[in-house]
């Protein structure tokens, strides 16, 4: 299983493991993520995620939620800043 990003540890899609994986529906893939109905939505349209056509309705698979929020995850960048001189 992949690792999954601290902000997503209480998520259900994201931390339950694969062999338990199921189809959702937008508004369920909506839920569990904390998002709005729309947005699962529009990630399938704008080809974002992997969706199942059921007849005219689209279910999500939880394994494609995972991958999202996997490549979604963005690690902090740790710098060191210069001191401006005084003068």
């Amino acid at each position: 299983m992949t690792p999954v990003p601290p902000r997503w540890r209480n998520c259900p899609v994201a931390t339950r493991s694969p062999d338990r994986a199921q189809m959702l529906t937008a508004a369920e893939a909506a839920s569990a993520l904390g998002i709005a109905e729309r947005v699962p939505g529009r990630l399938s349209e704008q080809r974002l995620t992997r969706f199942v056509r059921v007849g005219r309705h689209v279910r999500i698979p939880e394994s494609a939620l995972r991958e999202f929020i996997t490549a979604g995850l963005v690690e902090p960048v740790v710098t060191t800043r210069k001191r401006r001189k005084t003068a």
